[in-house]
């Protein structure tokens, strides 16, 4: 078992910072905890070729879909700021731990 503390969650905005969509901003649709990668949504599109499948009504042909992206090349999107920004955490009077901006000091939900 890894220790590696998740700082990306699902559903957040990330911006990929290296490869062929550098720069692109997109939503986290799925996280691969054991290969330490995401999905990012519509972020590094191969496509596949796929052979028909009758009992599923599947057609053949090219199909475009997203490829998980390392978790070390995305960085998280503050939506105060609208930047990329690392992630810190503290904890609020009610002892609640939350994640927030290093840039802004902005928490992120």
């Amino acid at each position: 078992m890894s220790t590696h503390v998740w700082k990306i969650h699902k559903d957040d905005n990330v911006m990929i910072l290296v490869g062929k969509d550098k720069g692109k901003i997109g939503k986290v649709v799925k996280i691969l905890r054991s290969k330490k990668q995401v999905i990012v949504e519509k972020a590094n599109m191969v496509k596949k070729h796929t052979k028909p499948n009758p009992y599923n009504n599947q057609p053949g042909g090219i199909v475009e879909k997203e490829m998980p992206v390392d978790v070390s090349n995305v960085q998280l999107v503050c939506n105060a700021c609208s930047k990329p920004t690392r992630v810190g955490y503290k904890f609020t009077d009610d002892n609640k731990k939350v994640r927030y901006c290093k840039k802004c000091n902005e928490t992120i939900s």
